[in-house]
């Protein structure tokens, strides 16, 4: 039997050869999750950081982002592995729309040294993969989220809950969307499912974290369940520069839409 899997592990590793994630480069034995070139551009994200959400910021006497310091959260913290950008940001939407799957072992070991950091402090007890529409998830295949989020338990030895989050309404593209069209998109979009669990300190996981008005939502009705605290940790966020370029001309999305609450003389 142990020869059998041996032959078996052999000729997947032949047939699929694990490659790495930011280039597709085939890894060898000595590599185990990117390759020599590209590990200098593993970098988890390090202090300055929001207080709130993790954002990178360039100021380092700045506390929180332009997000957290002009909008309330019900969210109570959170983090995130990488800047979403370059080479990272490529990786991550292979996965999610390019069904890269494996890429999800990459993002899911850095966003599990995130959490090692956080856990004495967050205390979790519970983590909840943002769930999405069950019609997406037929025609994808998978819940990315779903996919970050089991290893990460697994490696924490904390329960993942799937299921405990249900999309009820399937909305728009986030990424189609200005901060004030998301979050009325996302408003009465989740529902809690049946659990048997005490719902007091609950780690939201996710892809990428924008303008935070999905992981808002999520904990918003968390929060009316009875959770303590909710916190969320994501593979990659945007940063206060690329927030920035998306509110004054919006050419994120090839769109020229100014933001009228975006202060030009604020500094941030």
């Amino acid at each position: 039997m142990k020869k059998r899997k041996r032959i078996l592990r052999g000729l997947t590793g032949v047939l699929y050869p694990r490659r790495c994630p930011l280039c597709g480069e085939i890894l060898s034995r000595k590599e185990k999750l990117v390759c020599e070139p590209c590990a200098p551009l593993v970098r988890l994200i390090d202090e300055p950081f929001c207080m709130k959400c993790g954002k990178p910021l360039a100021n380092p006497r700045q506390e929180y982002c332009r997000d957290c310091g002009k909008n309330g959260r019900y969210f109570d913290r959170g983090r995130a592995a990488f800047p979403y950008t370059g080479k990272i940001k490529k990786s991550i939407l292979n996965m999610k729309l390019h069904n890269k799957r494996r890429n999800a072992d990459f993002f899911s070991a850095a966003m599990t040294a995130v959490l090692k950091e956080e856990l004495e402090h967050w205390e979790i007890d519970v983590i909840v993969p943002i769930p999405l529409h069950p019609k997406k998830r037929r025609c994808r295949g998978f819940n990315q989220a779903e996919l970050l989020a089991v290893p990460l338990g697994e490696a924490l030895k904390i329960p993942v809950i799937p299921d405990l989050l249900k999309k009820k309404e399937e909305t728009s593209e986030q990424k189609e969307l200005d901060r004030k069209s998301r979050q009325k998109n996302l408003k009465k979009a989740f529902k809690i499912g049946p659990y048997d669990v005490k719902l007091s300190r609950v780690l939201l996981v996710d892809d990428i974290f924008t303008t935070g008005s999905t992981v808002d939502a999520a904990a918003a009705v968390l929060k009316e369940a009875g959770a303590e605290a909710v916190f969320f940790l994501t593979a990659c966020i945007g940063t206060e520069r690329e927030d920035r370029t998306e509110l004054v001309t919006g050419e994120r999305h090839g769109k020229r839409k100014p933001d009228p609450d975006y202060d030009r003389h604020s500094g941030i």
